[in-house]
């Protein structure tokens, strides 16, 4: 990876979901507003600050870049369009979510 960009796996369950009441909705149902999307790190270039391999990043899934390594679909993206953090490394006593 280089300078500040973050390599992220594709959530495979991501297509279709359920709704709160059991409902299906199909990943070709379009969305009022737009939706941000939970993705795990597999590498990060050597500028990234605040992101580690392993945190799960919340990013705008419209605005990514899609690349195939191996077979495998993955999201390349600079450090600055990542909207929130979730990792293990901040304790017990954090929330363990930084903005």
């Amino acid at each position: 990876m280089l300078h500040d960009r973050i390599l992220v796996e594709v959530d495979r369950e991501s297509g279709e979901r359920r709704s709160s009441g059991g409902i299906v909705i199909p990943a070709t149902a379009a969305m009022g507003a737009r939706r941000l999307a939970w993705s795990k790190v597999v590498a990060v270039g050597p500028h990234a600050r605040t992101i580690e391999v392993g945190d799960r990043v919340l990013f705008d899934a419209e605005d990514k870049a899609e690349v195939e390594v191996n077979g495998e679909l993955y999201v390349v993206m600079r450090e600055r369009d990542i909207h929130a953090v979730a990792a293990d490394r901040v304790g017990d006593e954090a929330t363990g979510l930084y903005l």
